[in-house]
């Protein structure tokens, strides 16, 4: 069983669309000015809107990958839908939607979890283009089965972002596609569903120390253990200050699992926004024997932790948000991560070296320690005062 929460309000925008005007707001607790200027839609959402708008009906609508809601809010607001269910692997994006379609006065959109398979029969599916191949793979097959013949099957994204791999994946599962013309740098894709149905993509399988690991579609580095994490184990402390110990960004639980393991009194809690990296780390708690001592919390960061609860924190840091780069991500765990550390605990944390990670550390906690330091990797740990 995994927690979900989602954190507070950040900044407001008005989007018109074909359909009518919206507030609309991204989610943010760190506030930077990396994130200031990002809006809670894209002209991808704009031009799909505009496409959608030519059409008088739309029946049953299935929506994946709504950052913030643009869409879905916009077709509540259109009443040109049967039903509308949006799914997406960040309970980020999905509490963003659920508190715009609230502040908009909308109602009538259902939620679903990159791992359930909503109801169907759909109509219409939307999706704004994932970055990463192996979870636009993985959604074209899970909800195959909720297409029949006639289903239009919509994709939208800017086109910088169009890789010869999302249309090769496209085309191998569906059938072959056309494009829209390119308007303010975003682009429709459209394919029908000519072709059957494929199974869902095994997860990722591989070993670390003898031991099996599981990575579902849309964890980081899922072809192999991610070489930032190997840097971390590789130094590895023999002690920790206590047995209370979080893996804040699990992916797929690597580093808390290997607390656990080497650690026989440690309880081990793993948090991420994505859904497949707690489902992943449950899973492998599961296969080490380890599941009793180990839960997985979906949200945003350490938000619904309490202070003062733990020995340990070990983090792995992202540092972008599917397209945006920037260490506004990073930044706001090392500040969850002081609140939640006892007196005397530690955060372990492991970057790319150019990130420069130790000097919002040596700020934030008064003091930094380099544990390892390489060409591209560096290991980090500050002391809670």
């Amino acid at each position: 069983m995994f927690y979900c929460w989602m954190a507070f309000v950040s900044h407001h925008t008005q989007f018109t669309s074909a359909f009518g005007g919206l507030s609309l707001f991204r989610y943010s607790r760190s506030r930077t000015r990396t994130e200031a200027n990002l809006q809670a839609w894209d002209a991808a959402d704009t031009l799909l809107l505009a496409h959608l708008a030519k059409q008088s009906t739309l029946g049953r609508v299935l929506v994946l990958n709504d950052s913030s809601g643009a869409l879905v809010c916009a077709l509540a607001q259109s009443g040109r839908a049967e039903a509308i269910t949006s799914a997406g692997d960040s309970w980020v994006a999905q509490r963003a939607a659920e508190e715009n379609l609230a502040r908009n006065g909308l109602t009538g959109v259902n939620f679903c979890s990159s791992i359930d398979l909503p109801d169907g029969p759909v109509d219409t599916l939307l999706i704004k283009l994932p970055k990463a191949l192996r979870l636009l793979a993985d959604q074209l097959c899970r909800y195959r089965a909720l297409l029949h013949q006639n289903t239009q099957v919509i994709f939208a994204g800017m086109v910088k972002h169009m890789s010869a791999g999302h249309f090769t994946t496209i085309e191998s599962l569906l059938g072959p596609t056309t494009t829209s013309l390119a308007e303010k740098k975003a682009r429709l894709i459209f394919a029908p569903v000519a072709l059957p149905a494929s199974p869902l993509p095994a997860p990722v399988q591989y070993q670390y120390q003898g031991l099996p690991l599981i990575a579902l579609a849309n964890v980081f580095s899922g072809e192999s253990l991610d070489i930032g994490a190997r840097c971390l184990l590789k130094h590895f402390p023999e002690q920790l200050p206590g047995p209370r110990v979080a893996d804040l960004g699990c992916g797929n639980g690597i580093l808390g699992l290997w607390a656990a393991k080497k650690l026989p009194d440690a309880r081990v809690d793993f948090y991420d926004e994505s859904m497949m990296a707690v489902a992943s780390a449950e899973q492998n708690a599961a296969a080490w024997g380890l599941a009793d001592r180990c839960r997985a919390i979906c949200g945003d960061g350490m938000a619904l932790a309490e202070d003062e609860t733990y020995d340990v924190i070990l983090c792995n840091p992202p540092f972008h948000q599917q397209q945006v780069v920037g260490d506004f991500i990073a930044r706001q765990m090392f500040h969850d991560a002081r609140r939640c550390l006892r007196a005397g605990g530690e955060l372990w944390v492991v970057a790319n070296r150019h990130m420069n990670y130790h000097q919002s550390l040596k700020r934030l906690f008064g003091d930094c320690t380099t544990r390892s330091d390489d060409t591209k990797f560096v290991v980090l740990t500050s002391v809670k005062a």
